[in-house]
């Protein structure tokens, strides 16, 4: 049987010929970020072949099948938009895809399974309409294009069944393995389905991306529904977008997600560089799998809310001998010739069938069933078949506020409730009264983008070179201006790399607080809980020294084991976090500092005078606060002290509230003013990547996710 453990994978766009150097980057990627399992290579990976391979004695291709260049990493890589080289295509005659030591060829309709058993199905080519459904067999990998037979073999082989064989040589020996479901965990595919990009509200980056897509690729992702489908071919040169999660129907609550990376060889000359790799962890599917929780950002389904596109249909082309994709054209760079489609008058073309009715003899515009939804058809407004968004019974209703009633999906990003929009949302007090002729110009509050998101793994701009770790539902990073000074002549920092740390849900959410029930029990136990290993202490604790086995390592909680390692560095936590409520909404974090030992017991003391003297005032009961606090009803500041026991102040709409207020009270209690404003506190790139190695190296022993 296949292993469940988490597979950690690096995926890249189109190499284009770059082999040697794209090798060179995924070493130095993991050697910082690894270890990665597996590297798969999306689109184009070899380049144009433009002479005859006898003409390139020392080129990178020869040098890759003779182990000169050699991958990193175990590395899969397919078949983009170009004809392969001859003598790739004859090694893979030879071998069944293995090329060299470490790089495998996807067949171009292919699926295999890999040694983690993760299935990983690849669809090679291009999508021409003309050829895809004229052509008498499927292409080879001489031919940049897929054929409907290339498709419904890639089915085939997806949805069957094969032996199981646990010895792993070459990759004919893989793609006869087996696995405990026919679902595919991993496709590849050089184009993108025609309806991705419908449901979706993150923004393309041209317009015009979501007209290139290829309908057989819905039909293919409709059947193997992938949990990862990454593509290449997003514009020219590719652009990278990533979609929405969107769900399947069924009980194990398959969750799916779309990457179209950037290339990475021949990058634009001008303009910005695109996002050209993605790195992710995932588990082998079992049928004793837990379902994951639902994305805060998922979508409906765009392969199955019947959803029908309207984008321009592409026109027939000739078909006849002079085709310039034969050759018999001399000038390769020869415009098409448009063709009407042939047929009786006023008759479909041989081939066509309405969509609602699949009958053969009118277009869909004089279809007798077009005044009702098709079968397959679901209303956006209440997700119920039967009928139209325009005869709804419920498009008019209201929300819990008064206002227009969010599709399935939303979430307010100030309060957490999935109820009302925004501009709706009570917790803002935004809204200005009819009186105010200031706040009369005033629009709804804009919401902040995952895009402009400091926290978001997302967002390209992010600073990821200070993420220090990556569990399942947060992410720990250091700061940028951290309070501890780590590159001081006068000053010798008691942990490594500072280990002033925020703890970050990777869920975009306001605050803890606002995270839906549904999913929130796995953020904070991943944050809070404590569970001591090995056995017999197997009790949930929130400190590990109310444990008897505290000494030994805890798994699972990211507080408990940062408090661990600043014991052994002679230091105590003090954890806080600001969850204040407001109009754009924000990322929920904690951020944990290191205290000496010598200070712990002053912690208290020192935040309640602080309080004190700017009208913040702590609760005499913090559970029942932070209870109060849930769903987004109020916004709080939460302080964990050393001892475990938590300090909490909840926030008056009328009296103003600094969110540097936790780093204000630290920095008087250490004795640093200076290290007050974060932004002077910054360093260059070079000394941020030094500490979060160092701190990443004394970490590693406590670190929950390793």
């Amino acid at each position: 049987m296949a292993s469940t453990n988490p597979v950690k994978i690096l995926t890249v766009g189109s190499a284009v010929g770059s082999i040697r150097e794209l090798f060179a980057k995924v070493k130095a990627i993991d050697a910082k970020h690894g270890k990665f399992d597996i590297l798969l290579c999306t689109g184009d990976f070899f380049g144009p072949v433009s002479l005859p391979d006898e003409d390139y004695p020392d080129d990178e291709v020869s040098q890759l099948l003779s182990g000169i260049i050699e991958s990193p990493i175990e590395c899969y890589i397919m078949q983009g938009d170009q004809p392969l080289p001859g003598r790739i295509v004859e090694k893979f005659a030879q071998t069944g895809g293995e090329l060299c030591k470490n790089v495998f060829l996807i067949s171009k309709s292919g699926t295999i399974t890999t040694a983690h058993g993760l299935r990983i199905a690849c669809l090679g080519g291009i999508y021409e309409p003309q050829i895809h459904t004229s052509s008498e067999a499927a292409p080879g990998f001489l031919s940049p294009f897929f054929a409907r037979q290339t498709v419904e073999r890639l089915l085939s082989n997806a949805l069957a069944k094969s032996s199981t064989k646990q010895n792993y040589r070459s990759l004919a020996a893989i793609q006869s393995s087996s696995s405990e479901s026919q679902d595919i965990d991993i496709l590849l595919s050089n184009s993108w389905p025609s309806s991705i990009t419908q449901l979706s509200s993150a923004p393309l980056p041209e317009p015009h991306l979501s007209t290139i897509g290829a309908p057989p690729l819905d039909e293919v992702t409709s059947k193997i529904r992938p949990r990862y489908h990454f593509a290449a071919t997003g514009g020219s040169p590719p652009k990278f977008w990533e979609r929405e999660p969107y769900l399947w129907d069924g009980e194990d609550q398959r969750v799916s997600r779309f990457v179209s990376l950037g290339a990475f060889g021949n990058g634009p000359a001008t303009g910005k560089k695109q996002r050209w790799f993605y790195a992710f962890t995932i588990s082998p599917a079992s049928s004793t799998s837990t379902p994951p929780p639902k994305p805060a950002n998922a979508t409906k389904n765009p392969f199955t809310a019947g959803v029908r596109r309207n984008a321009a249909k592409r026109p027939f082309e000739e078909a006849a001998a002079e085709n310039f994709i034969w050759g018999a054209i001399s000038n390769p760079a020869a415009k098409r010739t448009k063709v009407q489609p042939q047929g009786e008058p006023g008759k479909p073309p041989p081939g066509y069938k309405c969509r609602r009715c699949e009958s053969t003899e009118h277009f869909i515009s004089d279809c007798p069933d077009r005044q009702k939804p098709p079968e397959t058809y679901v209303c956006k407004i209440c997700s119920v078949a039967g009928h139209f968004v325009r005869d709804c019974p419920t498009r008019d209703a209201k929300g819990d506020t008064g206002g227009k009633k969010p599709k399935p999906g939303y979430v307010c990003r100030a309060c957490g409730s999935e109820d009302h929009y925004l501009e709706d949302c009570l917790v803002t007090n935004q809204r200005p009264s009819h009186n105010d002729h200031r706040g009369s110009r005033r629009g709804p509050p804009k919401e902040i983008s995952i895009d402009e998101c400091w926290f978001c793994l997302s967002n390209p701009n992010l600073a990821k070179h200070l993420i220090v770790s990556i569990g399942s539902e947060c992410y720990v990073t250091l700061p940028k201006g951290q309070i501890i000074p780590t590159h001081q002549e006068d000053y010798m920092t008691q942990v490594p790399g500072g280990g002033h740390l925020l703890i970050v849900p990777i869920t975009h959410y306001p605050t803890f607080s606002t995270i839906p029930s549904d999913i929130a029990k796995a953020a904070i136990d991943e944050t809070e809980r404590c569970v001591c290993v090995p056995p017999p202490c197997t009790r949930d604790h929130k400190l590990t020294t109310t444990c008897t086995n505290f000494f030994v390592r805890p798994i699972g909680s990211y507080k408990a084991a940062l408090r661990s390692m600043y014991a052994k560095y002679g230091a105590a936590a003090v954890v806080f976090e600001v969850g204040r409520l407001s109009a754009k909404g924000g990322h929920a974090h904690v951020q944990v500092v290191p205290v000496p030992l010598r200070l712990k017991d002053k912690v208290e003391e020192t935040f309640a005078k602080e309080g004190s003297q700017v009208g913040i005032d702590f609760e005499v009961d913090p559970d029942a606060a932070l209870e109060a606090c849930q769903g987004g009803r109020a916004s709080y500041f939460r302080v964990d002290l050393p001892d475990g026991r938590k300090m909490v102040h909840v926030m008056k709409d009328n009296i103003p509230f600094s969110i540097q207020f936790g780093r204000q009270v630290l920095v008087g209690l250490l004795d640093m003013p200076d290290r007050f404003d974060w932004k002077a506190c910054m360093q260059s790139e070079e000394d941020d990547r030094a500490d979060a190695q160092a701190f990443k190296a004394a970490f590693a022993p406590f670190d929950p996710t390793l």
